[in-house]
């Protein structure tokens, strides 16, 4: 579960924020982290859905290639592989597509945001937080930009979300940020 402090925050549903443990977690220590997240595109079709998807298209496409292809209508048979092949093609590039994902790390020194595209190349900016406004359109419509501005520099993050999932991560941003801002309290000494 990932958390800000001891106040867990919930995975929106058609993006998951998990807990950067993956083996994608950049290399600060984790121990000093207000914030931790890792966000995935949403891909509704599981791998194993999409076999049976491709298999139920298959076997319809050859029931009805068969129907034609008996009564001489031959050429149609290749038109519907055809429709299948550009279906699976359609779903694998969408599956490539989805191995892309954001990382966002907040520590009292710096928030680092990795952003990964589906060919795996990475770009990392890192910004101060104690100067970073997280920007959100209020209210947040579908169009609307999650943006990090600090000293004249900005950066768009979590382009999949929706409305709804980037509120949430504005709001957990702007409480974790908040929280790495105030002053560590004095400890007691009393026994």
């Amino acid at each position: 579960m990932t958390g800000v402090g001891n106040r867990p925050i919930s995975a929106p549903m058609s993006a998951p924020i998990v807990p950067a443990t993956d083996g994608h977690a950049p290399s600060h220590d984790n121990a000093a982290s207000l914030l931790n997240v890792v966000m995935y595109p949403h891909r509704s079709l599981s791998s194993s859905g999409f076999m049976v998807l491709m298999a139920a298209l298959c076997g319809c496409s050859f029931i009805v290639g068969m129907v034609f292809f008996l009564s001489g209508a031959w050429p149609v048979v290749g038109f519907l592989g055809l429709d299948v092949l550009v279906v699976y093609v359609a779903f694998r590039m969408n599956y490539r597509a989805g191995r892309a994902y954001e990382t966002i790390t907040l520590t009292p020194a710096t928030l680092e945001v990795t952003q990964v595209d589906p060919r795996g190349r990475s770009r990392r900016y890192r910004f101060q937080p104690y100067w970073l406004a997280v920007e959100l359109d209020d209210p947040p419509r579908r169009a609307s930009r999650l943006t990090l501005r600090s000293h004249g520099r900005s950066l768009e993050i979590a382009r999949f979300l929706n409305a709804q999932e980037k509120a949430e991560l504005a709001r957990t941003l702007r409480q974790a940020i908040h929280q790495g801002r105030q002053p560590v309290s004095a400890i007691s000494t009393d026994r």
